[in-house]
């Protein structure tokens, strides 16, 4: 019996060996949380837990027993959205940048000191390199009245005293620009900077510390820790010393008596402050050259200077731009060098990925070609020689290859002949015949690529020549995003929505009454809706029946159901009304700052609509004229059959904006060739509307304007930005557009175009015909 116990528990022991670390483990873990256990009862008082105790109120020292209660106590809970119907809605406005909702602060803002003499010289060089370095830029100056140079923004204070002009800069960066950056460098106008590198020294420092940073240098008779900062090569300001600065720089005006600005700053900063100049914090270095007289900066190779943030001093602009050359030339230099290095250790790297070398694309270090997924995602190529442009933008087959088009053929073939040059000289030099074949396509993750196909001569050192043809491939890489500037807009501004009614058209107002009171009247929009009303001439005179009876009693209606509305109407009378004449008359009736809505019977416009009318149309800048979705005929575009069986596949996509509560959705297209519908605002339009007047006078006039469109009269009559672009909330039911036979040649044509593209696709008119000559045959 001894023989079987002993193996059963061998093969036990045999089964438990692999987990007996686990248990061993677990023993030991269970037996180390009892001690812990035990030692914090034993020691009566826990301070963690008189942290979740009652904010404000008493704490219990016996607060131990309660953890679980303040555990409880600090669970998040859902709190349901209640507003009380008894008050007005209000609608919230949010900011246009999460920025500055957020309250983030931009970097850096630079302020020059500057004067009389030298605003419209050195000033002025300042601005030429490195303004479009910095978020904002201000020159301040001592003259009164100073004028500004074009794209410079001058701040004056009338004294030209040195400490004055200090103060005053000081406090007027405080109270426009305090709350908005972190960091404010103040230089003169006779210093160089090297704009990039000020940029990366502010984004490496740390902007919770009183900084006052440059090139330090004693006061005559001072100690050595009372330092200032030479005013020639700039320094820096952190936002907190700016903010602990502002209540004393009226008492450092009146007791410091400096002829140097620099001086009174150092000074006023340590006798109100203790805070002195430094030249190194947290590891970086403010580095300055000054630059001897007569001195070429093209043959200075010093280290000092090479690595310098600011030169100085600089007497001339012409000085300036050298400096500014030869830190440019520096800089793209070690900007290849870097590239270089980076495609080195990548095509090192390349051998060590899953798929080898073939994975290196062209060039080294930039996105692959875009891969298309399906023959609708294929990007094609553009055909082009020396003289013209197999691709053009009215459809042509052929049209002149000129303006930018010219320039950017022109700089490829220069390119790809000086890369050729450089790769075999000087056994071989290249010079170019013509351009044979020429192609270039626009890759969204690589940018413009082009492929070349070049007929060159080709001199060996002997002067022996040869005729060759070769085909190289070029492409013009994406570079930084940048923000283009554009003018400060909201989504509060009112809209003036402007309708011309026909009398055909009167019958089909109501309907949109109706969608303009539940899209606009009852989330109370700010909106105004105008009702031009188009008489003939024959049409609601001597006794005769007025055709826009209805349409008044609707507008009343809706002015009766919504208490605060406003709902005008405008009656003139036209034999063949003109858009840019009706939009003459409704001009005239509203202030220079209204900003029109101008559409038609057949558009709905809806809240998202009105806010991108809002934010495109930009007073004095630019005009929006969207570009409707066009429904295609309900008798050639069949509605969308019922959802299928399980198993029988997705359904066809709507069109834009359409709603399936309204029944199945017919198809449709953009109308490019419609321009009915535009946002802009009256004061641009009064200007354009003046310019044509003043280039054609008297007849030529009248004529002209039976023949335009408003949106014509802001390409050809206006300096503005015209933005067109697809509009997917505006969405029209199928209609015949009349076509005047007084519009030009060209508004005629372009009618006409947009009724026939309305009545389907190709698909759809070629299963009509198809079905008409099977009907005819039989």
């Amino acid at each position: 019996m001894v023989r079987p116990v002993t193996m059963r528990l061998s093969s036990l022991l045999a089964l438990l060996r692999p987990a007996l670390p686990l248990i061993l483990g677990l023993s030991l873990g269970c037996s180390l949380s009892l001690l812990r256990v035990s030692w914090i009862q034993g020691e009566g008082e826990d301070p963690c837990v008189e942290v979740v105790g009652e904010p404000g109120g008493p704490q219990n020292p016996d607060s131990g027993h309660q953890l679980d209660q303040s555990d409880e106590d600090f669970k998040p809970r859902i709190v349901p959205y209640y507003r009380d119907p008894n008050k007005p809605y209000k609608k919230v406005l949010r900011t246009r940048y999460i920025q500055t909702e957020l309250g983030s602060r931009e970097r850096l803002l630079v302020a020059v000191l500057t004067s009389r003499a030298t605003l419209s010289t050195l000033a002025v060089a300042v601005n030429r390199t490195v303004a479009h370095h910095f978020p904002r830029l201000l020159y301040f100056t001592g003259q009164r009245g100073a004028r500004a140079p074009s794209g410079m923004q001058v701040v004056s204070h009338g004294d030209e005293r040195p400490a004055w002009l200090m103060s005053e800069t000081l406090r007027h960066l405080h109270t426009h620009f305090g709350a908005d950056y972190d960091w404010f460098f103040i230089m003169q106008d006779d210093t160089y900077v090297q704009a990039p590198r000020l940029a990366a020294l502010a984004g490496h420092l740390s902007i919770n510390q009183d900084l006052y940073l440059g090139r330090a240098e004693e006061f005559i008779g001072a100690g050595e820790q009372a330092r200032y900062c030479h005013g020639g090569f700039g320094y820096l300001l952190s936002r907190s010393l700016l903010l602990r600065l502002r209540p004393h720089l009226d008492g450092c005006r009146g007791d410091i008596l400096s002829a140097r600005p620099d001086e009174w700053l150092g000074r006023c900063l340590i006798d109100s402050l203790g805070v002195g100049c430094v030249s190194q914090h947290q590891g970086q270095q403010y580095r300055s050259f000054e630059l001897a007289k007569n001195r070429d900066p093209e043959k200075e190779g010093s280290s000092a200077f090479l690595s310098a943030f600011a030169v100085h001093p600089v007497s001339e602009g012409t000085l300036m731009y050298r400096l500014h050359k030869r830190f440019s030339a520096l800089e793209l230099e070690w900007a290849y060098s870097e590239i270089e290095q980076l495609q080195a250790q990548i095509q090192n790297l390349t051998v060590l990925t899953p798929e080898g070398e073939a994975g290196l694309s062209w060039p080294i270090g930039l996105p692959a070609p875009f891969t298309p997924h399906s023959r609708f995602e294929v990007l094609g190529w553009d055909y082009f020689t020396e003289q013209h442009t197999f691709s053009c933008a009215d459809g042509a087959p052929k049209c002149p290859l000129q303006g930018a088009n010219r320039v950017d053929v022109g700089d490829a073939v220069d390119t790809a002949l000086e890369q050729l040059n450089r790769r075999y000289q000087p056994r071989l030099r290249f010079q170019k015949r013509r351009l044979l074949n020429g192609y270039r396509r626009f890759d969204p993750a690589r940018g413009m690529e082009y492929t070349l196909d070049l007929l060159l001569e080709a001199v060996t050192q002997r002067g022996h020549r040869r005729a060759l043809v070769r085909r190289v491939s070029l492409l013009r890489p994406l570079s930084r995003v940048e923000i283009l500037p554009m003018p400060y807009v909201t989504e509060a501004t009112r809209v003036q929505l402007v309708l011309p009614l026909l009398v055909a058209e009167a019958a089909v107002a109501t309907a949109f009454l109706e969608a303009f009171a539940a899209s606009v009247l009852e989330p109370r929009e700010h909106v105004l809706l105008t009702l031009l009303l188009v008489y003939g001439p024959r049409d609601g005179g001597h006794g005769a029946p007025d055709p826009f009876l209805g349409v008044k009693a609707a507008a009343a209606e809706l002015e009766r159901r919504y208490p605060g509305a406003r709902l005008a109407w405008l009656a003139v009378r036209a034999e063949a009304p003109s858009q840019v004449r009706l939009m003459d008359v409704v001009s005239k009736k509203h202030p220079v700052d209204t900003l029109f809505f101008l559409t038609t019977v057949w558009t709905r416009p809806g809240p998202e609509v009105l806010n991108r009318c809002r934010m495109n149309a930009i007073s004095g800048w630019q005009a929006f004229f969207p570009v409707h979705f066009q429904e295609f005929t309900p008798a050639l575009s069949p509605q969308r059959s019922p959802p299928g069986p399980p198993g029988a596949g997705p359904d066809p996509p709507s069109p834009p904006g359409s709603d399936p509560s309204r029944g199945a959705p017919v198809g449709g297209r953009f109308d490019r060739q419609a321009s009915a519908e535009g946002c802009f605002y009256n004061a641009d339009y009064l200007a354009a509307r003046a310019r044509l007047a003043g280039e054609l006078a008297g007849q030529e006039e009248e004529e002209a304007l039976e023949g335009l469109e408003v949106m014509d009269v802001f390409l050809r009559f206006s300096g503005l930005h015209l933005f067109r672009a697809v509009e997917p909330g505006l969405v029209q039911k199928f209609s015949l557009r009349d076509c005047s036979p007084r519009l030009s040649e060209e508004l005629f044509h372009r009618c006409r175009l947009s009724n026939l593209e309305g009545l389907g696709g190709r698909a759809q008119l070629a299963m009509a015909l198809f079905e008409q000559e099977q009907a005819n045959s039989t």
